[in-house]
C-alpha cells in the first residue's frame, strides 16, 4: 500500500534489492566503459556550465568600472546580468524542445556559437560606449546560453545512470561553482588590461568549449522517432500532473538559491569597492571567491557520495537550506565586519552546495530521456529567472538598508525549507528512468 502511494505520488517506491541492481547493472552498461574516455567526456562536459558562468559571473567584478565609464546607473548596470539570464530563461524551454526532439549536441553547438559571436558585439558595444548594443548583445548571448548548461544536464541523464549519473551531475554543479570561483578572479585580471577585456574572453572560452563538445562527447544514440508536439506536451502535461506537487517545489528551491547567490555576490562586489574597505582589482576577485570556493568543494564531494540514495538526499538539503537560514540570518548583524560578514556567506555556500547536486539528480533522473531535456530546461529556466532579479532586487534592497536585505534573504530560505522539507520526500532509493 505504502509503495503504490509513493508511485502516485511521482517519486515511485524503490523495486526490491534484486530488481533495483539489475536495473542499475544494465543502466551503467549505457556509461562510458573506458578510464580514459570517461575522464575526458567528464571535462568535456564541465566545459559546458564553466562557460555559461564565465558570462556572468566575469562582468560582476567590472560593474563599478563600467558604471563609471559609461557614465550608467548602478540599476543600468545591474541589466546587464539580468537582460543575459532572463532571455536565456524564457527561451530554456523552448531549447528543451529541440534537444528532446532532435539531439542534445545538435542544441549545444550552434548555442556556443552564437554565444561566443554574440559575445564580440558586447565586447564592442563596450569600446563604443554604446549601452544599447551592450544590453541587446547580452540579450543575444543570452538566447545562447539558453542552449548550454541546461541541455548539457538533460545530457548527462542521457548517458550516464545510477551513481555515475549523480557524480556526474554534482561534477556539473561543481564546475558551475568552479566558473563562479575564477570569474571574479579571472575578470579582474583581465580589467587591468581594459575594464571591456572580459567581453572579449567570452569567444576564446566558447571556441574552446566547442571543440570539446564536438570532439569529446559521445551522445548516446535515439531509440524512437520524435513524438508529434501535441503528444510530447501531453506527456509533459502528464508529467507536472503526476510529479508536479514535488518538482515545482524543486524548480522554486533551485530558483531562490541562484537568486540569492547571485544577489549575495552582486551585494559584496558592490560594498567591496565602498567605504571604508576600498577594496578593488584581483583582490576584490580573491574575495569574492572564497565563498564560491566552498560551494563548488561541497558540491563536488555532495555528487559523489549521495549516489541513488534517497534517504541522504533528504537529509543533506534539509541541512543545507538550514545552514543557509543560520548564516544569512547572523549576516544580518555583520554589518561593518568584513572577515564575518565572508566568513557567513562561505557557510552559505556550503549550505547551497549541500542543496543543488540532490535536486539536480531529483529531477533529471524523475523522467525518461524523451522528455528530459524539457523537465530539465524547465528548471534551468527558472534557475535563470533567479540570477536575472538576483542583482536589480538586491541593489533595490541595498538602498534600503543592510538589515532589510538580510531579512528579506533568510525569509526566502526559511520559505525554502518549508517547501522541500513537506513536498520532497524521495523514496530510501532512487530508481533512474531510462
Amino acid at each position: 500500500m505504502k509503495q503504490a502511494t509513493l508511485k502516485r505520488k511521482g517519486f515511485g517506491a524503490a523495486e526490491n534489492k534484486k530488481s533495483y541492481a539489475q536495473h542499475t547493472d544494465s543502466s551503467d552498461k549505457q556509461a562510458p566503459s573506458g578510464k580514459k574516455g570517461s575522464l575526458w567526456q567528464y571535462l568535456a562536459l564541465a566545459t559546458i556550465p564553466l562557460v555559461l558562468v564565465l558570462g556572468n559571473s566575469m562582468l560582476v567584478p567590472v560593474l563599478p568600472d563600467m558604471q563609471d565609464n559609461m557614465h550608467i546607473s548602478r540599476f543600468q548596470s545591474s541589466l546587464v546580468i539580468t537582460l543575459f539570464s532572463l532571455s536565456a530563461g524564457i527561451i530554456i524551454p523552448v531549447s528543451g524542445y529541440l534537444s528532446d526532439r532532435f539531439t542534445r549536441k545538435a542544441v549545444i553547438i550552434p548555442s556556443l556559437i552564437v554565444y561566443g559571436a554574440a559575445g564580440i558585439l558586447a565586447g564592442l558595444g563596450a569600446v563604443w560606449s554604446s549601452y544599447g548594443i551592450l544590453i541587446t548583445a547580452r540579450a543575444l548571448q543570452g538566447l545562447g546560453a539558453a542552449g548550454t548548461a541546461p541541455i548539457a544536464m538533460a545530457l548527462v541523464g542521457d548517458i550516464y545512470k545510477g551513481g555515475e549519473a549523480s557524480k556526474a551531475l554534482g561534477l556539473i554543479e561543481a564546475s558551475n561553482g568552479i566558473g563562479k570561483v575564477v570569474s571574479p578572479i579571472l575578470g579582474s585580471l583581465l580589467a587591468l588590461l581594459t575594464w571591456f577585456a572580459p567581453f572579449f574572453a567570452f569567444p576564446v572560452f566558447c571556441l574552446l568549449a566547442l571543440l570539446a563538445v564536438i570532439f569529446m562527447i559521445k551522445e548516446p544514440a535515439k531509440d524512437k522517432e520524435a513524438e508529434p508536439l501535441k503528444q510530447y506536451l501531453k506527456e509533459i502535461k502528464s508529467i507536472l500532473g503526476q510529479k508536479g506537487h514535488w518538482l515545482l517545489p524543486a524548480f522554486f528551491a533551485g530558483a531562490v538559491t541562484l537568486f540569492i547567490l547571485f544577489g549575495v555576490l552582486f551585494y559584496l562586489s558592490q560594498i567591496l569597492e565602498e567605504k571604508p574597505y576600498n577594496i578593488d582589482g584581483v583582490k576584490k576577485g580573491l574575495l569574492l571567491a572564497i565563498p564560491l570556493l566552498c560551494l563548488v568543494i561541497t558540491s563536488y564531494t555532495t555528487g559523489a557520495k549521495i549516489k541513488q540514495n534517497g534517504t541522504l538526499m533528504r537529509i543533506l538539503m534539509n541541512v543545507g537550506l538550514g545552514l543557509m537560514i543560520v548564516s544569512l540570518t547572523c549576516a544580518i548583524f555583520a554589518n561593518g565586519k568584513l572577515a564575518l560578514l565572508i566568513g557567513l556567506l562561505s557557510l552559505s555556500g556550503i549550505g547551497t552546495g549541500l542543496l543543488l547536486p540532490c535536486l539536480n539528480t531529483l529531477i533529471t533522473g524523475s523522467v525518461k530521456r524523451d522528455q528530459r531535456g524539457m523537465i530539465t530546461s524547465l528548471y534551468n529556466s527558472l534557475r535563470f529567472i533567479g540570477v536575472a532579479f538576483g542583482p536589480p532586487l538586491f541593489g533595490w534592497l541595498m538602498n534600503k538598508s543592510h538589515m532589510t536585505l538580510f531579512t528579506t534573504v533568510v525569509c526566502l530560505s526559511a520559505l525554502m525549507l518549508a517547501l522541500v522539507f513537506f513536498f520532497i520526500k524521495p523514496p530510501a532509493q532512487l530508481k533512474q528512468e531510462a
